[in-house]
């Protein structure tokens, strides 16, 4: 993952802290106001020291020094209740605007990452394990989140305190106040020199969490193969293996914290101690009176915790550096290509590839492939496995886009079309449907949301799920479970069937989508599927001759090429592949019959 320049992270994190500026605003100024507050404080302690026990009213405002020890006593009290009454005020405002700015923060940049990755083009998403995706949605933004509200915030905080606190120090005495100042560059230095070496660590700990979410994600999807297989032992000495490497990284990074943190905790002890030493020392000397030196340990140890913080600011910058750079990646990666003045023709469904060719990774899978249907026409395509048949499915929903050639809906190209029409135009059914962890009803009315019960029934009886309904405890409102983990893969298939005939799409494909289902099955939902469809062209994708039977039009791939075309009875003629294919699936089918 390349590293990006700060300034683009920058714009990043301002983009979306535009909600959340007046919270901010209010937060930082509160936290201000509440230094200010601890501040006056101190010089209360020391004046009423000063003044009530050692009886040196020189510092004092005239109407405090004119007053008698028991009602300077008095006054101090009163101005110290009221100090930390206002305190707690501002305390409470900060606490409460705060977390409103973070809130609207993450928000925001969760609402912008969400929206950006429905957009990115389906190979982005082919290329890219959802395990890790998720980690940088969640994880990722967290430690940008945690940055922003808590760290920025105190890094400004801690900036504004401690310009405070040593003005009020070298205003108090110059000598100490040096003393106590002379270690702040070196915590910062250290600070520095740390933030380099946790970022590496942190780089490598962050997409070993990815890994690992995606080895998790990947085993949870597939439970199903993993106990088919007996693959439970494998499948846990391969997440072992992944923790065990992200444990080390986190102890390697555990341990390079440890020593920065017990460096300062060293440094702060050595600071307190000289201080306390030169203080007693002064102050036994007459230098300084004894409530001045109160004040320089009080603002000493206030301002140790705010520096050291300001420390871990510098060096968290590391790892939030390389959580921007995870979150741009996706923010930077390019959207799904749509044309500038899309066209919107009335889709018949008459549909024509012109010389298309693709390759994944540099692997041709079509070549050269060119054939037409007409509109409300069927078209049967065959072929062994890799030969292509599923990519013309995926192109034709222009998940992807041909390398070479066009494919041409009712004369327009695809890359020409409105995606949202092309896509309510264009129904596929895949070999393996994805089914969301929602009631049966709810998969089958995803792509028509307005449709009537008896349009539901409809089309659940055309794909021979309505008995497999009713069997159903709860019937349509059965929750089929992650990816449909609760259906066979038959039912699976038909509820995808169902889904698209509801649709009503002008053009329907079907890659392989009744391979899960028994050939009795098979039949009566060709039987019913012309009719289903209406007037919509249909494409059938399939390893079973009898599916494609019936077709208008048929073509046979091999090695992305079209190798023969035709109807059944003249490929059955023609005597090659297709009649072959035909003669042995017959025999294998009358002998599973005679057997």
């Amino acid at each position: 993952m390349v590293s990006v320049g700060w300034k683009k992270k920058t714009r990043l994190l301002l983009r979306h802290l535009r909600p959340a500026a007046s919270a901010f605003a209010i937060g930082v100024a509160a936290s201000f106001a509440a230094t200010m507050l601890r501040t006056v404080f101190t010089q209360v302690i020391r004046f009423t020291v000063d003044g009530v026990l050692l009886g040196d009213v020189s510092g004092l405002p005239a109407w405090l020094a004119a007053l008698e020890p028991g009602k300077m006593l008095a006054a101090a009290c009163a101005l110290a209740a009221v100090v930390a009454v206002l305190e707690f005020a501002v305390g409470f405002i900060h606490d409460s605007f705060l977390p409103k700015g973070s809130e609207r923060f993450v928000k925001s940049l969760r609402d912008s990452l969400y929206s950006h990755i429905q957009r990115l083009p389906f190979s982005w998403h082919a290329k890219n394990p959802t395990g890790d995706i998720i980690q940088r949605c969640t994880s990722d933004v967290e430690v940008v989140r945690a940055f922003i509200a808590d760290q920025v915030v105190e890094f400004v905080s801690t900036i504004f305190l401690i310009a405070v606190y040593m003005t009020m120090m070298f205003t108090m005495n110059v000598k100490i106040a040096l003393l106590a100042c002379a270690f702040v560059p070196l915590v910062i230095g250290t600070s520095v020199y740390y933030h380099g070496k946790i970022g590496k660590s942190f780089t490598a700990f962050d997409e070993s969490e990815g890994a690992l979410s995606s080895i998790v994600q990947e085993n949870l999807t597939g439970v199903r193969v993993v106990r088919a297989f007996g693959r439970e032992r494998d499948e846990l000495k391969k997440f072992r293996t992944r923790n065990d490497t992200h444990t080390t990284l986190w102890l390697k990074m555990g341990r390079m914290m440890t020593s920065f943190w017990t460096f300062g905790d060293t440094v702060s002890f050595v600071q307190l101690f000289l201080v306390i030493i030169l203080g007693v020392n002064m102050c036994v000397s007459g230098e300084i009176t004894l409530g001045t030196y109160l004040a320089f340990i009080n603002y000493t140890k206030q301002m140790n915790w705010p520096v050291r913080g300001l420390g871990r600011v510098i060096t968290n910058m590391s790892k939030v550096g390389v959580s921007i750079d995870r979150l741009l990646y996706i923010i930077e990666s390019e959207e799904e290509h749509a044309p500038e003045n899309p066209k919107q023709p009335d889709m018949h469904g008459d549909i024509c590839f012109d010389r298309v060719s693709f390759a994944y990774e540099e692997k041709p899978v079509l070549r050269d492939v060119s054939f037409t249907v007409k509109g409300g026409s069927t078209l049967g395509i065959l072929g062994e496995t890799g030969s292509g048949k599923s990519t013309i499915a995926l192109l034709m929903a222009r998940l992807y886009d041909p390398q070479q050639g066009a494919i041409r809906i009712d004369g327009v190209d695809l890359r020409e079309m409105d995606q949202k029409q092309l896509r309510r135009g264009v129904g596929v059914v895949l070999q393996q449907p994805f089914l969301f962890s929602r009631t049966l009803k709810e998969n089958v009315m995803i792509a028509a949301q307005d449709a009537t019960p008896e349009q539901v029934d409809a089309a659940v009886k055309d794909a021979c799920l309505y008995t497999s309904v009713q069997e159903f405890k709860e019937g349509y409102d059965t929750i089929v479970g992650e990816r449909g983990v609760t259906l066979s893969g038959g039912q699976k298939q038909r509820t995808a069937i169902a889904r698209t005939l509801l649709s009503g799409a002008p053009v329907m494909v079907f890659d392989d989508s009744l391979s899960a289902v028994d050939a009795k099955t098979d039949e009566a939902i060709r039987s019913r599927l012309r009719e289903a469809a209406g007037g919509s062209t249909l494409i059938l994708i399939a390893h079973r001759v009898s599916t494609l039977m019936q077709a208008d039009q048929i073509i046979v791939l091999r090695d992305g090429e079209i190798i023969e075309r035709g109807t059944h009875d003249e490929l059955i003629a023609l005597g090659g592949v297709y009649a072959k294919t035909a003669a042995m699936q017959s025999a294998r089918g009358e002998a599973s019959a005679n057997g």
